[in-house]
């Protein structure tokens, strides 16, 4: 598998993870502008918006490292552009989906209020 196939397969099995625990998910590799949002979902009255991040054995960086200020930046920016333009008033909360493809097995780590948007 390449990157690029990894990237969507834990896409698939991100979203396949939160449908198995009663979220709704309402959008997908989601665009505004050059800013991607990976899956958009609703879940007990929330709008929650998840970035999937994913790696092959055992990194250094965990993926849910990865998301740092910039990116998180950028998430933030896109979900402004989701909400307006489907015009939401739920509360929203930012995930990290982790998917980390070992020897023979992936797991999944889901964390839940991985960052809260800069007030500017």
């Amino acid at each position: 598998m390449n990157h690029c196939d990894i990237g969507r397969n834990a896409e698939q099995l991100a979203v396949g993870f939160l449908r198995a625990r009663g979220y709704h998910i309402w959008r997908t590799n989601w665009r505004w502008g050059k800013k991607e949002l990976d899956i958009v979902a609703t879940f007990g009255g929330l709008l929650i918006v998840v970035e999937v991040k994913s790696m092959v054995g055992n990194r250094v960086n965990h993926p849910s490292e990865v998301v740092d200020q910039r990116k998180q930046r950028h998430i933030v920016r896109a979900a402004e552009g989701f909400i307006r333009v489907f015009n939401s008033h739920r509360p929203t909360r930012f995930d990290v989906i982790a998917v980390i493809y070992h020897a023979g097995r992936i797991e999944i780590e889901h964390i839940e209020n991985a960052f809260r948007p800069e007030v500017e």
